[in-house]
């Protein structure tokens, strides 16, 4: 299995893939053939969570020893992802049972234990990780302790929330976080930028734990086909809406769908940062600075995934539309529907998922769905955002465990400017 640039310069193994994370044109890694098989297709709902995500897996670096890639696999997806029914229509994919409440954790854990399977500690490579929010702290979970790795996590100062905040900055050890002057396009900028630059690059081995790395984006296919097998014999035509921001979890889905899963829709809800949602109404992508909302981790402005899409989709307008409809909501939707969610079901959803939910809402209603079964990804513990949703629904939301200890511990960060020569001499001058 090769895996191309999207700007189709650059071909590599899956090695080069995973440890360079950008390509060499600036492009973005795709496996060159999106591979299949029809008896896992057939025999899937048959199979653990686990064995499900080793078979995809295993399409995707088919080289590595059966026995190695298991390992891999039972040490990353070792949590659930269940489906929780809100109407005969409409459920909940809950993807915040990891170790930091966040979807990310599956891929972050699962790129972090290849990249060590890959480097075997035989020499040391540097992480540069641009978070809005819960990247920052899945990665620091997936890579901490990890000899020969070391992490570098870039978030916006004041613009995650405090317990966000709490958990990617009190790891130490081989995990630096750095609080940018700046939006989380600022940190993504100067990310690209440092791989982009060959000085820094002869220096330093440089890769990214983003979602533009594909070792992050193909286990993002796992809990799709995870969702499909728990629907089970109430199959209807399949929505699935997706809080987007980075575009790397709507990536993922569509990944899924290429190998074979059928998904009658995509759903990209996006919130005030709307540059997607744009493109897909008017065929115009303007990148523009992102603004501050209640659904940080979606607050993207120039989403990289987007060049995937383009990519898969051969860059044609008519045929995404077929597979992606997009819409938007601001603030006050967003709160509304936190409370309609509780009201309604008695269900507390954050506030990335409540995006979602008035996209999936408002598109049955739209189209006149009756059957269909619409699964709105839930992105992250609820409790991630207390202050917020307790302000929209007026009960108490209890901190699990993890949290709880989490804010707690002292913060621990080192304050840069967003310029690029202040980011890359720090690099420089760091122990590495």
């Amino acid at each position: 299995m090769n895996f191309i640039s999207t700007r189709k310069k650059q071909t590599v193994n899956y090695v080069d893939a995973v440890l360079k994370g950008l390509a060499d044109d600036g492009g973005l890694f795709f496996p060159e053939n999106v591979p299949s098989d029809n008896s896992f297709l057939n025999s899937f709902c048959e199979n653990s969570f686990q064995e499900n995500s080793f078979e995809i897996a295993k399409l995707f670096f088919p080289t590595i020893p059966n026995e190695d890639l298991r390992e891999i696999i039972e040490s990353s997806v070792s949590f659930p992802a269940p489906l929780s029914q809100l109407t005969e229509n409409q459920y909940v994919l809950e993807l915040f049972h990891g170790p930091t409440l966040a979807f990310k954790d599956f891929g972050a854990r699962f790129m972090a234990r290849l990249m060590n399977y890959i480097n075997k500690g035989e020499s040391s490579f540097n992480v540069l990780v641009a978070t809005s929010g819960d990247t920052g702290s899945a990665v620091a979970n997936g890579f901490y302790g990890i000899d020969g790795i070391n992490v570098f996590l870039l978030y916006p100062s004041g613009k995650v929330s405090e317990i966000q905040e709490k958990q990617l900055t009190t790891y130490g050890k081989n995990v630096t976080s750095l609080e940018i002057d700046g939006t989380f396009d600022d940190c993504q900028k100067l990310v690209k930028t440092a791989f982009g630059d060959n000085e820094l690059n002869d220096q330093l081995n440089l890769t990214s734990a983003n979602s533009i790395n594909i070792a992050r984006l193909i286990p993002q296919s796992f809990y799709y086909v995870e969702a499909i097998k728990q629907l089970g014999e109430n199959h209807y035509p399949i929505i699935f809406s997706v809080p987007s921001g980075n575009l790397g979890n709507l990536t993922g889905g569509l990944l899924a769908n290429k190998i074979g899963f059928d998904v009658y829709k995509f759903i990209a809800a996006t919130n005030s940062n709307s540059v997607f949602t744009e493109y897909i109404n008017s065929g115009v992508f303007s990148p523009r600075k992102s603004v501050r909302t209640l659904s940080n981790a979606m607050d993207v402005g120039n989403p990289s995934n987007l060049e995937r899409i383009k990519f898969m989709f051969g860059d044609n307008l008519e045929l995404t539309r077929k597979v992606i409809f997009s819409d938007t909501y601001n603030d006050e939707q967003t709160l509304e529907a936190i409370k309609e969610v509780y009201n309604k079901y008695n269900y507390v959803i954050d506030p990335h998922g409540a995006v979602a939910y008035n996209a999936l809402t408002d598109y049955a209603e739209k189209n006149n769905l009756n059957n269909y079964a619409g699964i709105i990804l839930e992105t992250a513990h609820p409790a991630k955002f207390k202050d917020i949703v307790e302000d929209a629904i007026g009960i108490n939301v209890e901190l699990p465990l993890s949290l709880n200890e989490c804010i707690k511990k002292e913060k621990r960060t080192i304050k840069l400017d967003k310029s690029y020569d202040t980011f890359k001499e720090f690099l420089l001058n760091s122990k590495l």
